[in-house]
């Protein structure tokens, strides 16, 4: 089959190439500009450490605690450790990163230059044209636009951008200096002699990141007044204003937008092409790396004609959702935190003051930051499909916690470096960590799981854990490529697990459709 097209060579772009090629599918990258990076300081991203563990870093800074303050006074201060702290890295070292790995990835090809002209599409695949040096005709099976908020490829698909402009204006400086607090972040509220409110988030390299609210529409920021910005703030903080270096600055204007689709046939929108949002610490380009993720394995199944068609429906179904749950619940919070609080008590946990929603955004928890949850998915297994599925300690369709695990072969690791490949069948086995591998292989539950494993419709790795909160002994636990819990069942039992993966492959979407569209029925597994 012909290549994915990937349009956009952006921290989103780059990720979903390489996790195309960690799945075995090619992909080309079309760059619209020279190949270069740019290095600015001020421009950084924060990740969940779930989705840090997904890509390639060279660099990037824990915060081993966030601070709150207000007027001068400590409010809170938040211990963070290593498997919750957020990761904070220049953007232009992430892209540095994914870039150096599809290098070596002969499955994965970037071409700069190509800047997309127009793309047409048929039941077999997507013709995209550019324009420029690297100007050609592209054929490609799918073709997905990661190529920002002025989306080519979304223009040319006729999709909707409706939303909101400039929700939130930042001043945005990076300095190189000491602060009282080394690898700690801070949000402070009303500091005096300075207005607003203040961030600051701590990078590799003695690097901070300062950044000040400032009116949403209102007049430019001059070079002057940030520099009294910089002085007041570190001269409230320290007493006087330390020795710095300034490195950057800029302004961050957060947008809200939702795209009305993100899928058009064989053409799907990514990243800032199909959402906006970053006001009130919210994560735009952890986002965009979710949607990475959840596209990669199931454009890859379809690819190697291991499911149906309709399994690529999913990926609006549940990242449109998600990303339009933060953005309802970014409208609930920013009265509360901007002023006004009437509609507290609509907030989940609507008693929550101001600083600890804030908190939340940055801190990746609660409504505002959490990690994407899919409880709703089309891809959830029906009860009368799988009806002896158990709980545990994580809901179905929400990340899997970093358990030690052990593979088939003895070697050992985390449950995470595993996700991003195949889908993860995980046996809950108390004791096995402290036998080699070869003793118990044969016994119990091994054999017939690993023989159910070994026969199922898609690539899966079996993995043993001597513990999974809230999983009793011999439980089965199904972890989707994306790392997120797709069931957990009471033991081998054959029939429901590959029911289980069926319904994860979209089998059961098929089935419940069978007359599909030529393209589906073409391609179904």
């Amino acid at each position: 089959m012909d290549p994915v097209i990937v349009v956009g060579a952006g921290p989103v772009g780059l990720a979903l190439s390489l996790a195309l090629a960690r799945h075995g599918v090619p992909s080309v990258v079309l760059d619209g500009g020279d190949g270069g990076i740019e290095q600015r300081a001020a421009r950084t991203c924060v990740l969940h450490p779930v989705t840090a563990e997904r890509v390639p870093l060279l660099g990037g800074a824990r915060w081993a605690a966030w601070r709150t303050g207000r007027r001068g006074q400590a409010v809170r201060r938040t211990e963070l450790g290593a498997p919750a702290s957020p990761v904070h890295v220049q953007q232009y070292a992430l892209e540095r990163s994914l870039r150096a790995a599809l290098e070596r990835e002969p499955l994965a090809r970037i071409v700069t230059g190509a800047r997309l002209e127009d793309l047409e599409q048929d039941g077999h695949g997507v013709l995209a044209r550019t324009r420029g040096p690297g100007g050609a005709r592209w054929r490609g099976s799918y073709l997905v636009g990661c190529d920002g908020a002025r989306s080519t490829v979304r223009k040319l698909l006729g999709i909707r951008f409706p939303g909101r402009t400039s929700v939130e204006r930042h001043a945005v400086a990076a300095l190189r200096l000491e602060l009282p607090w080394d690898g700690e972040a801070l949000l402070h509220h009303d500091l005096p002699g300075v207005p607003g409110e203040v961030v600051a988030r701590p990078l590799p390299n003695g690097v901070w990141r300062l950044d000040w609210l400032l009116a949403p529409r209102g007049d430019l920021v001059t070079p002057e007044e940030l520099l009294d910005r910089i002085r007041g703030t570190l001269s409230a903080w320290c007493g006087e204003v330390p020795p710095y270096e300034l490195l950057d600055t800029g302004v961050h204007i957060a947008h809200q937008r939702l795209a009305r689709h993100w899928r058009s046939g064989r053409a799907f929108l990514a990243g800032d092409a199909a959402h906006l949002l970053g006001a009130l610490g919210t994560r735009s380009v952890d986002e965009g790396l979710q949607d990475a993720a959840n596209l990669a394995w199931k454009l890859a199944l379809c690819w190697h004609r291991r499911a149906p068609q309709e399994l690529l429906e999913t990926y609006e179904a549940e990242r449109r959702g998600s990303v339009g749950a933060r953005l309802r619940a970014l409208d609930q919070a920013l009265p509360v935190v901007r002023g006004g609080g009437g509609l507290r008590t609509l907030l989940p946990g609507g008693s929550r003051g101001r600083l600890e929603l804030l908190t939340d955004g940055h801190l990746g928890r609660g409504a505002l930051g959490g990690p994407p949850a899919y409880g709703r998915s089309p891809l959830a297994p029906a009860g009368d499909a799988v009806p002896s599925a158990v709980a545990v300690g994580t809901d179905a369709g929400t990340p899997v916690p970093d358990v030690p695990v052990t593979a088939l072969d003895g070697s050992r690791g985390r449950l995470w470096e595993r996700i991003g490949r195949d889908l993860l069948v995980l046996l809950v086995a108390p004791g096995t960590r402290v036998w080699d591998s070869r003793h118990w292989l044969s016994a119990g539950l091994m054999p017939e799981l690993a023989s159910v494993v070994e026969r199922l419709p898609v690539p899966a790795e079996l993995l043993v854990a001597e513990e999974y909160p809230g999983a009793t002994a011999h439980t089965v636990v199904v972890v989707r490529p994306d790392g997120h819990l797709a069931a957990a069942l009471p033991g081998a039992r054959t029939g429901e697990l590959r029911a289980c993966v069926d319904a994860v492959r979209g089998a059961l979407l098929a089935a419940a459709d069978p007359a599909g569209d030529a393209a589906g029925a073409a391609d179904r597994a």
